[in-house]
């Protein structure tokens, strides 16, 4: 799968919150590792011991690989498994997704991208049981979403007591609608905040926000 400008977002959010102290995960699980990218992302910004989880062996051999060659390799350990059945080693202070997009969409004649994109492998009410099951108690969570689907997913967290912390809605120019949501979950209530960012301003350029999140990982 194709490094996405969304998912470089997802992380380069993320680890911000880490960064500035927001979050302060000692333990990280990424389910859906694809790459690494997520992953490579953070352990740039945390001391954290990172799993990360992928259920296609293509996937995982090129997050596994990309670990072994990157300078955090210490603190990255990536596993071949389905996270529906994983036997985590211990309990996460941060879980981190970029889940299967679609659901009963057009598919592709390619079964790996249809196991990535779409949710016949993981469906997002199955993704919050996984979540549940390997959370610390006082914890987060955050997940990377097509807009159309956030309203959804919040529906179902909140069925499953969790509480939303942050979000960030994004959309590709000031002249389009949000195409992409970023929410960030807690075990526990607290006052939220909902942010918006535009990827490109209206000259076509990189908007300043997206540079001041991006400027570490885009040369």
């Amino acid at each position: 799968m194709k490094v996405c400008t969304d998912s470089c977002l997802f992380g380069a959010w993320l680890a911000d919150k880490i960064q500035r102290r927001i979050i302060q995960p000692q333990s990280l699980l990424d389910i859906g590792s694809g790459t690494g990218l997520l992953s490579l992302m953070l352990a740039q910004k945390s001391k954290a011991s990172i799993n990360a989880v992928e259920i296609d062996e293509n996937s995982f051999q090129q997050t596994k690989d990309n670990f072994n060659e990157s300078k955090w390799s210490k603190q990255l350990h990536a596993f071949h498994a389905d996270i529906k059945s994983w036997i985590a080693p211990v309990k996460y202070d941060l879980i981190i997704s970029n889940p299967p997009f679609f659901e009963n969409d057009l598919k592709s004649g390619n079964q790996n991208k249809n196991v990535a994109k779409h949710h016949d492998g993981l469906t997002l009410t199955a993704l919050l049981v996984c979540i549940s099951k390997h959370l610390n108690e006082e914890s987060f969570f955050a997940v990377l979403l097509p807009y159309h689907r956030i309203e959804f997913f919040k529906k179902i967290a909140a069925l499953n007591h969790f509480y939303l912390v942050d979000e960030l809605l994004v959309k590709q120019t000031p002249q389009h609608s949000f195409f992409r949501g970023m929410l960030l979950y807690g075990t526990s209530k607290q006052n939220w905040s909902s942010n918006e960012l535009t990827i490109k301003n209206n000259e076509g350029n990189y908007s300043e926000s997206f540079n001041e999140l991006l400027k570490d990982y885009y040369l």
